[in-house]
């Protein structure tokens, strides 16, 4: 896979628009591409972008969403006529952290919380992964600092894929417009404040003049924000 992506890395170029690259990708690896979605303003903007392509789309049900996510889920199956499949985190595993550590453990330490993560997101996306060969993504470049200078185009050598990020370069203006303009659902809680929106115990509205994933684990290092998803190189 890796050869893949090199060879694909030569031929692409910053003139190839967001939708022609898609395109691409589809005509070159069919029925391997796949899109995670948690729903947020700029997943519907990809799913928007990739609707009449060979592109098959899941998200990682964790357990302790926020009602209005579940919402939106509905909203754009309903919209979008597609299906989006689910992954949920292994029952006997999810089982013996919550009763080993407790239903809120995550706040008690960065370790803890990433073990909380591993068990409802990460190991269900190595599922959801498997035997796919592109993975697209809604990241943008601002959504915090270690994803400013991240190449829009990668190999992830931790779950051996490629990774495609096509609204990486987009603004937070550019991405709400493209909702609005194109009637998009979107999760309400957006309006409220919240930029990013995880799980609820690990989410909250932002505050005027804090960065974008300001209000996700709010209690840590703003350093060390990251889930374990997205581990770029």
């Amino acid at each position: 896979m890796k050869k893949e992506f090199d060879e694909l890395l030569e031929e692409t170029s910053d003139t190839v628009s967001q939708e022609g690259f898609l395109r691409l990708l589809a005509e070159r690896f069919p029925q391997k591409l796949i899109f995670s979605t948690s729903f947020s303003y700029e997943d519907q903007v990809v799913t928007h972008l990739i609707k009449d392509l060979d592109i098959q789309i899941f998200t990682l049900d964790t357990g302790r969403l926020f009602e209005q996510t579940y919402e939106t889920w509905a909203a754009t199956k309903a919209f979008f006529k597609k299906n989006i499949k689910a992954y949920y985190p292994d029952a006997e595993e999810l089982q013996q952290f919550v009763t080993e550590n407790g239903p809120d453990s995550f706040y008690q330490s960065v370790e803890k919380r990433k073990e909380c993560c591993n068990v409802r997101k990460v190991h269900p996306l190595k599922k959801a992964l498997k035997g796919y060969k592109v993975w697209i993504t809604g990241l943008r470049s601002e959504h915090s600092l270690n994803r400013q200078h991240m190449p829009q185009l990668e190999w992830d050598h931790d779950n051996q894929i490629i990774k495609y990020h096509p609204i990486l370069h987009w603004t937070t203006q550019e991405v709400t417009d493209y909702v609005q303009k194109n009637q998009l659902p979107y999760n309400y809680l957006h309006k409220k404040g919240f930029a990013s929106i995880g799980c609820a115990p690990c989410t909250r509205a932002i505050q005027e003049g804090e960065d974008f994933r300001a209000g996700r684990w709010w209690w840590e290092d703003a350093n060390k924000k990251e889930c374990g998803l997205h581990i770029h190189q």
